[in-house]
């Protein structure tokens, strides 16, 4: 097997308005430097193989057969991904990712790694795993305005298959975008509960149980009839750009995320994380804007909240990469998106291992979590009502060739049926102030809420 590669001319938003309504269709952004929208998007659709993973069982399932299997589900995933045999080349005149495995990672994977506590609410038909197998990749490079089909095969009569069937899907599919209904959200948690648990999260850090723990609140609403999904991401992409969004189509469940962050990269062996911890909401006046970012840069709090994760984090990619290739690129650098400032760090590394171990190494992301992780992730489970799901886990491309990029699923709307759901959340310390960081909250979902044009939203949380 060995990749052909096709010019094609559509954008992202043609490719996927046909191709959509796929099951397991996805849409996946990245970028290689921060900026408020992606360098690269990938589309792909038709997997030859899915994985699902619930509780621990995953289910195989392809042209052939559907095996269930127990055991580990990044094991599993690397595993699959090995028994197909494509092989490991790579154009590097192409965007990184050019087949392979692909989908979300969600957070409660972690009860694979690590055995926590089971008192949060369950979410039943939620998939903790989701990923495909692909060998059709739609590939866009924005910084050059050029697009490609990259086909994987045996021989060119294969691949003109491939793409003649790909091609037909591109054209017999199609979307018509429109104007979706306004959304009444209501929070789990009352203002003066959350800031309870907040109150709590700090209690833990004072009595030495942890440094800092990300504790965040649920938003759910019942959705119209007529509500369009796929027409809102469209929305949503335009007025909360982000370098790492993504839209998953599983059926019943959908994610649409406008992640700003990065959690692990893989280039050629080479590792990248970049954790995000402080936010300031943007100012409505350039003054204004400055001044937020003074504020931001000047915090100890933030700084601290941001170091804490850094520290962590480097221990996570120690268990991986090569000793002492570990290195701090940037700590607590300003960076700007739509909605919000940010402090983002970055850490590097050389990977000694498979890139599936590398994110089973580091899952769930320290910056979502706490530290120490474990002890963390306690008290998040026993603080929040319902258990994360895809929330805070990971949506991520591993390609045939070893390279990899994944995001942490924040500003992520997961849809299940009717319904869907919204949470943000923060870093708690020693110095946190509760109402502080329940407004925060409100400031990371504030974009979100104003892409359903629902200006209740804020007054009800």
């Amino acid at each position: 097997m060995k990749p052909f590669v096709f010019d094609i001319s559509l954008t992202p938003v043609e490719a996927f308005s046909a191709l959509h309504h796929l099951p397991y269709s996805l849409w996946l952004d990245s970028a290689d430097t921060a900026h408020p929208a992606a360098k690269y998007s990938f589309i792909a659709a038709n997997p030859v193989e899915t994985i699902e993973a619930k509780d621990g069982r995953m289910t195989v399932t392809n042209a052939d057969y559907q095996i269930a299997i127990e055991g580990d589900p990044f094991t599993v995933a690397n595993d699959r991904l090995q028994a197909w045999n494509f092989k490991n080349e790579i154009d590097g005149e192409l965007p990184p990712f050019q087949g392979g495995l692909a989908g979300y990672f969600g957070y409660d994977l972690a009860r694979s790694i690590e055995k926590l506590p089971a008192t949060a609410g369950l979410n039943p038909h939620m998939p903790d795993m989701a990923a495909g197998i692909y060998d059709v990749v739609l590939a866009f490079d924005h910084h050059k305005n050029k697009a490609w089909m990259i086909v994987q095969a045996e021989n060119h009569r294969d691949a003109e298959h491939k793409r003649g069937y790909m091609t037909h899907l591109l054209n017999a599919g199609s979307h018509t975008r429109r104007e979706n209904p306004s959304v009444n959200w209501k929070a789990k948690d009352s203002p003066y509960d959350y800031k309870a648990k907040v109150k709590k999260v700090i209690d833990y850090i004072r009595a030495g149980d942890i440094f800092q723990a990300n504790l965040s609140q649920r938003f759910d609403a019942v959705l119209p009839a007529s509500f369009d999904r796929f027409s809102h991401y469209l929305y949503m992409r335009e007025i909360n750009p982000a370098p790492y969004a993504a839209y998953m189509n599983l059926g019943n469940v959908t994610i649409a995320s406008a992640s700003p962050e990065q959690f692990l990269t893989v280039e050629m062996g080479h590792v990248t994380t970049r954790p995000i911890k402080g936010t300031r909401p943007r100012g409505k006046t350039p003054k204004e804007d400055e001044a937020q970012q003074k504020e931001l840069t000047g915090s100890m709090k933030d700084r601290a909240e941001n170091i804490i994760i850094v520290d962590l984090l480097r221990n996570d990619l120690s268990k991986v990469c090569e000793p002492r290739s570990i290195e701090l690129v940037d700590l607590c650098k300003l960076e700007t998106f739509a909605g919000v400032h940010h402090l983002v760090s970055t850490i590097q590394g050389q990977l000694r291992d498979t890139p599936l171990n590398l994110l089973r190494a580091c899952f769930p992301g320290g910056s979502i979590t706490g530290a120490p992780k474990i002890r963390s992730m306690e008290i998040i489970e026993e603080l929040e009502d319902t258990r994360r799901g895809p929330y805070c886990g990971s949506m991520a491309y591993i390609g045939f060739d070893g390279n990899m990029d994944s995001n942490i699923l924040i500003r992520t709307l997961v849809y299940n049926g009717n319904k869907v759901s919204l949470q943000a959340g923060g870093g708690i310390t020693a110095d946190s102030n509760p109402d502080a960081e329940y407004e925060e909250t409100l400031t990371k979902a504030e974009k979100i809420f104003r892409s359903f044009d629902t200006r209740k939203a804020r007054k009800q949380a």
